[in-house]
């Protein structure tokens, strides 16, 4: 689905073949057909691509009430300063945000377009459309799923991306950027969704309205 998206030509990321770190092979095993119909990008000489992952000892239900939450991605998100939407605001694919960012990074504003919102699939993507920032044609898909075993339940968080390499860059130095921030987010979502699960018995919609 994610390389709906992209131009014609590349090369075809591989994200199903390089267990993420943090996962084990039995939840990535688990994985193997998610990943290539959401995680798979067309990407060019100029482009960088990474797929990253986080375990979170929370219910997927927990977890994927404030990963949908496309108007409130400062609850998880680091170095977001605010987050604005229309006044009617309407959660559905189209809509955007505008993000101020915390200052001493590259960025000061970024507008964001909702792309996918599967409440079913529990899948979420979204586009870097414009703003003050060095993350050109940046997209984003997330993917939330449950695992299960001995009685036990946790989810896994897939979060991908595709962005273009500034020019000066090099793709090593956008890709380490890029997974710094993706990671940090990814941990602090751990942090948030594993304390409503405890201290809300899992209702933490009420918390997000």
């Amino acid at each position: 689905m994610a390389q709906d998206h992209q131009k014609a030509g590349g090369t075809t990321t591989t994200h199903h073949l390089t267990l993420p770190p943090g996962l084990t092979q039995d939840e990535f095993n688990d994985l193997t057909h998610s990943i290539p119909e959401f995680h798979t990008y067309r990407v060019n000489s100029s482009q960088c691509s990474s797929l990253l992952a986080q375990c979170i000892q929370a219910p997927r239900a927990v977890v994927w009430s404030v990963v949908r939450r496309f108007d409130k991605p400062q609850t998880y998100k680091h170095f977001i300063k605010s987050c604005t939407v229309e006044e009617n605001f309407n959660m559905t694919v189209g809509c955007t945000r505008d993000v101020n960012v915390i200052s001493g990074l590259p960025a000061a504003t970024s507008t964001e377009r909702l792309d996918i919102l599967d409440d079913d699939r529990h899948v979420t993507g979204f586009s870097i459309t414009g703003g003050e920032h060095r993350l050109r044609n940046y997209r984003s898909v997330t993917t939330v799923h449950e695992f299960e075993r001995d009685g036990r339940i946790w989810t896994v968080v897939l979060e991908s991306y595709v962005v273009d390499v500034p020019e000066g860059n090099t793709v090593e130095d956008t890709q380490l950027f890029a997974d710094t921030v993706v990671k940090l987010n990814l941990q602090k979502l751990a942090s948030v969704t594993e304390a409503l699960a405890r201290g809300a018995d899992g209702k933490s919609q009420m918390l997000f309205e």
